[in-house]
């Protein structure tokens, strides 16, 4: 099995990109935003709501923009469940930041 690759630097302002986008044209009206955290291959989609942050989803990069693997994050266990798919929202899961975002959206209301 080869090396997991790491998030390239160029890879990660994509990301913020992307992040800012989704911030400003759909969640800016309702005082929520999505915050970013990357470590290694991972990134970390946290939410800010009214001030109050939490943590939603995690995704691996896996190579390209558009291949990510999605773990949501489960409050009953306290960790990152990538087995998960009995959620709402997670027809949203389409291997983007975007949809990733959409998912946390409709599963953390």
């Amino acid at each position: 099995m080869g090396k997991k690759p790491f998030i390239p630097p160029e890879i990660k302002d994509e990301v913020e990109r992307i992040v800012e986008s989704v911030n400003e044209r759909v969640l800016k009206k309702q005082g929520r935003y999505y915050i970013t955290r990357f470590k290694g291959r991972f990134l970390y989609l946290d939410r800010s709501d009214h001030g109050r942050i939490g943590p939603i989803c995690r995704l691996e990069y896996c190579g390209s923009m558009d291949n990510w693997k999605f773990s949501i994050y489960k409050f009953s266990s306290g960790r990152y469940d990538s087995e998960e798919w009995f959620f709402p929202g997670s027809g949203s899961v389409d291997g983007t930041v975007e949809g990733a975002m959409k998912a946390g959206l409709t599963a953390y209301e």
